[in-house]
């Protein structure tokens, strides 16, 4: 119930979290239930489903049909795997990727990666907001440019603006956003029995167009920045609850806290992976078929719908890529601030006001400015794609072996180190990134 003053009653504590101590019966059980507690793993899973991602898996369905719906399948448990494992270390020693990282190996290792994560995301910032200006103009009217800066300026607005604890309820809600795309399937015919035996039983060449689009899906769905967000975020939402320590100075809070990072990630991971499925369906039902094989931005997906399945399918797709590109670029720009302010020892939480922590919203706003820029330049919005895909290729394999080796480290972990079949997901994970990060860079 809402109080007249805004509030609603129930018990806080200083970071303006609940008070789960103060909670009784019915109350404290609500706050206990997974379905309640789902937070970064959730909105790293939708975040993976930004405006570049459904641009991939938008060319995916196009030109291959039911093909490749196979590489969701598959990719779904790797990534939820390295994002549990991601999870598990944020909340196990209380500190983010970066300044675990900082303690374990040289600087040459920590720097080199913050620095190519920071190229990689605002290469990625400027095709994901290019993207949601291009969908704004087709629905709205008016100049790309402008509203391209409008929305990435709404964007760094609320981030810097809103403290995290009301934040992150902005972005769960925002979550919602992807079942706009679930909606299209409603507007259009599927087969269901041919989607499911081409799932299974793909037709495939082994050629290089081919190669180069499993690549691009293993690339989209397991990106470095997610593994950054994602351990600091269970660094913020382990100060807005009770004493704010981590699991290696309190023990009896591990079997519920284990437990809540698995389910977190693996549903969360779950819903990115399905919305992920039914957006490459969208474009096999629709796009393939009409010889529509060509798809270079998500906003020319929505734009393609139009005339194939009609204008009730565009706007639900053209929402679904404001509301993921609303989660998806302050992730992006998060990340980066995350990563390269724990690397210089520097404040570092959402939770803070802007003049309590300069140098992480100053990489914040560098990043989303940056990438603003990048539309006003002649690079195209799949060559910054590309560029950001091969970075993260680049990066990914040895950021998936570090956090391999920090969360079955003893000395990192303590007793909650990681358990044998996360780590063999992981290191298969690794293998398969290498594969196709040496696919990115090999010419043609």
């Amino acid at each position: 119930m809402v109080r007249s003053d805004g509030s609603d009653g129930l018990p806080r504590n200083a970071g303006g979290g609940w008070n789960v101590r103060s909670l009784k019966g019915p109350l404290r059980r609500l706050y206990r239930h997974p379905l309640v507690r789902v937070g970064p793993g959730l909105i790293t899973g939708v975040a993976d489903d930004d405006p570049s991602g459904i641009a991939t898996y938008s060319q995916a369905g196009a030109q291959f049909g039911f093909d490749m719906l196979w590489t969701l399948p598959l990719s779904y448990p790797l990534m939820a795997a390295v994002q549990s494992l991601c999870g598990r270390l944020g909340r196990v020693t209380g500190r983010g990727l970066a300044v675990n990282i900082k303690r374990a190996y040289p600087p040459w290792v920590l720097y080199g990666a913050v620095g190519l994560l920071l190229i990689a995301n605002t290469l990625n910032i400027g095709a994901d907001v290019a993207a949601m200006g291009d969908v704004a103009a087709l629905m709205l009217g008016g100049g790309r440019h402008v509203l391209t800066v409008l929305l990435g300026g709404l964007c760094l607005l609320v981030q810097v603006a809103v403290p995290y604890h009301r934040y992150v309820k902005y972005l769960k809600w925002l979550t919602l956003s992807l079942l706009a795309y679930v909606a299209v399937l409603f507007t259009v015919h599927v087969p269901w029995r041919q989607v499911a035996l081409h799932t299974l039983r793909p037709e495939l060449k082994l050629d290089l167009p081919t190669a180069t689009v499993v690549v691009g899906v293993l690339g989209t769905t397991i990106s470095p920045y997610l593994f950054f967000w994602q351990c600091s975020e269970e660094v913020e939402d382990l100060r807005l609850r009770g004493r704010g320590v981590p699991l290696l100075q309190h023990a009896s809070a591990a079997p519920r806290e284990l437990h809540r990072i698995r389910w977190d990630t693996w549903s969360g991971m779950f819903y990115s992976n399905l919305i992920a499925y039914v957006v490459m369906l969208a474009a096999a039902v629709t796009l393939h078929p009409a010889g529509v094989t060509n798809i270079q931005t998500a906003a020319q997906a929505a734009s393609a719908l139009r005339p194939l399945a009609g204008n009730f399918a565009f706007y639900l797709f053209a929402l679904g890529i404001l509301g993921v590109g609303a989660i998806g670029v302050p992730v992006l720009a998060g990340s980066a601030g995350y990563a390269l302010a724990e690397a210089l020892g520097w404040a570092s939480s959402l939770e803070r006001q802007a003049r309590e922590a300069r140098g992480f919203y100053g990489v914040i706003a560098a990043s989303m400015l940056l990438g603003l820029l990048l539309g006003f330049t002649p690079v195209s919005p799949m060559k910054a794609l590309f560029y950001s895909a091969v970075i993260n290729g680049v990066v990914a394999v040895p950021l998936i072996v570090i956090v391999l080796l920090l969360t079955s480290s003893v000395s990192v972990m303590g007793r909650y180190t990681a358990g044998r079949v996360t780590l063999a997901l992981g290191w298969l994970t690794a293998v398969l990134m290498a594969g196709a990060s040496v696919g990115m860079l090999l010419p043609g």
